[in-house]
């Protein structure tokens, strides 16, 4: 009789791990052969597998166990190490390469039927003509509807090696037409750079969701797109990123850093160091830079946080930032499958290690940001604990602290309403996009005449929707939820995921940013309001 269920692995931690990994191109010397040679521990696991294999009364399946055993060594050692399995080593490939191949759509199953939500701009969807609303029937004559197909199952049916072609057929609601798209695939960009646009005549906005690949790319093309309009200054959102590629922050960084100045250093357990300074190529240099900051901004953002802070560089704005400073390479265990595994630890240039305490184990370690969240500090920077021994002094006398993240330079308080503990969830649960692509379905030619900028300025939700939205979630919840001290701000949400279904992410963060309480400190701190001070 077959039993392995009861050895499937309990992945814990890892979908919080693998995004706030740094992935440093670092030096590894040590050969392979001598790393793996033989020796009685390796010989004991080899040999209980095999008895099991062979011995064991009932049938196991004997793979899970061994991922059971890495992931139970692992979780021995620090947070970060993590292992990948082989089936899902692939998706975090790209998403750190920073593209795919496929042919370019979003798309959300609606009454068990796949519908576009729209093309992505210069894919091959796009270019053949598929729009949102668009139902997919077909995948090279096979048809999907009521299959009960989920997301993955249905992404590795469009998806195929580059160059390869894929037939859809298609249904279009808007004019009642069953039609074929015969779609070559090519590679699809994974954006890092979610927005870039201006915040005034000089003041630039960059927003960037990781340090993938070609993250460096989009950033410094954006950046000067920026400086071409007008840009001396630069707010730099790195908020709810979880880092990436060590290599691309010093890139990134270089871009604001006099040439020679010490980005940061790393240290194995060798004592070895190498040091990251910038060189001479930077186009921001002398333009200020405002970073924001959150408790989910994690390892490579706080690289790029940490090396501008100690060089008294720009202006680090809102909440203590994760609290990651250890360095992870990967490494292939050769079925698929991979390691990340922790080979050092990393400074900023004053010296500061900002990786948080996890001796009391990863649970209480990923439950931090409830920690802070019940501590207080997430609204009161008072509540932000500082051990005097990790005091540090950067080259202008300014007093910076290590042992947990990124102290900022002015604190923002996080806001309430925004942040609401129910609206988070139900935006991380997508269902303020769901609600939003039905509500879109139900009349799209409304929205057809506005124009990204038009609809940005001008579009406003009703009450009715947002008593739509409630009944919705009731709906798909079970639960009676009742926007009333927060119905602005779930306007604001719902606003924010038409424009992302209609004009992409940039829009998305277009709409938010009118309510961000982050960006309007900075505004306030580049226009302070006039002090008139009262004559007698």
């Amino acid at each position: 009789m077959k039993n392995s269920t009861k050895y499937i692995p309990l992945l814990l931690g890892i979908a919080a791990a693998i995004g706030i990994f740094i992935g440093g191109k670092l030096n590894f010397t040590d050969n392979s052969d001598r790393i793996f040679s033989t020796n009685s521990k390796k010989d004991k696991l080899n040999r209980l597998i095999d008895y099991i294999d062979y011995e064991y009364v009932e049938d196991v399946n004997t793979d899970s166990i061994v991922d059971v055993t890495v992931n139970g060594i692992l979780s021995n050692l620090d947070p970060h190490s993590v292992y990948i399995p082989k089936e899902n080593a692939q998706k975090v490939r790209e998403n750190m390469k920073g593209d795919f191949v496929g042919v370019g759509i979003s798309f959300y199953t609606y009454r068990d039927t796949v519908t576009v939500i729209r093309s992505l701009k210069n894919g091959p969807s796009a270019k053949a003509g598929i729009k949102g609303g668009d139902r997919i029937i077909t995948v090279n004559s096979d048809t999907i509807i009521n299959k009960g197909l989920n997301n993955d199952a249905l992404v590795n049916k469009i998806k195929g090696p580059i160059d390869s072609y894929v037939t859809l057929g298609v249904f279009r609601k808007s004019t009642n037409q069953f039609l074929n798209f015969k779609l070559k695939r090519s590679t699809i960009p994974l954006k890092s750079v979610d927005a870039s646009y201006m915040l005034s005549q000089d003041l630039g906005y960059i927003k960037l969701n990781r340090f993938a690949e070609s993250s460096y790319k989009e950033f410094i093309t954006a950046l000067r797109s920026l400086k071409s309009s007008g840009a001396q200054k630069l707010v730099l959102d790195l908020r709810d990123n979880p880092g990436g590629f060590v290599g691309i922050a010093n890139e990134i960084v270089d871009e604001f850093l006099e040439e020679d100045k010490l980005i940061l250093y790393t240290k194995n357990k060798k004592n070895n160091i190498e040091k990251s300074f910038a060189t001479d190529k930077g186009i921001f240099e002398n333009g200020h830079v405002y970073v924001l900051i959150n408790e989910n901004s994690a390892s490579a953002s706080e690289i790029l946080a940490g090396a501008l802070q100690d060089n008294d560089k720009g202006t680090i704005v809102g909440r203590r930032s994760y609290g990651k400073g250890l360095v992870q390479r990967e490494m292939q265990l050769g079925d698929g499958s991979a390691v990340r595994l922790t080979v050092s630890k990393y400074y900023t240039p004053t010296g500061r290690s900002i990786q948080r305490a996890y001796e009391k184990g990863n649970t209480d370690y990923f439950d931090d940001y409830y920690n802070r969240r019940n501590s207080g500090e997430l609204t009161d920077e008072t509540k932000i604990e500082v051990a005097d021994s990790l005091k540090f002094t950067t080259p202008k006398g300014k007093v910076v602290y290590g042992g947990g993240g990124i102290i900022p330079d002015v604190f923002v308080p996080i806001d309430k309403g925004m942040n609401n503990q129910t609206l988070e969830f139900i935006e991380k649960r997508g269902l303020t996009s769901n609600f939003v692509f039905e509500l879109l379905e139900e009349n799209r030619e409304a929205f057809s005449n506005y124009t990204q900028k038009d609809f940005v300025l001008n579009y406003s939700v009703e009450d009715n929707i947002v008593k739509k939205f409630e009944r919705f979630l009731q709906e798909k919840t079970q639960s009676n939820i009742v926007f009333v001290a927060y119905r602005e701000e779930v306007k604001h949400y719902i606003k924010a995921n038409i424009a992302e279904q209609l004009f992409g992410d940039e829009a998305y963060n277009k709409v938010l940013s009118k309510y961000d309480n982050m960006i309007e400190k900075v505004l306030l701190i580049e226009n302070p309001p006039e002090i008139i001070e009262e004559q007698e």
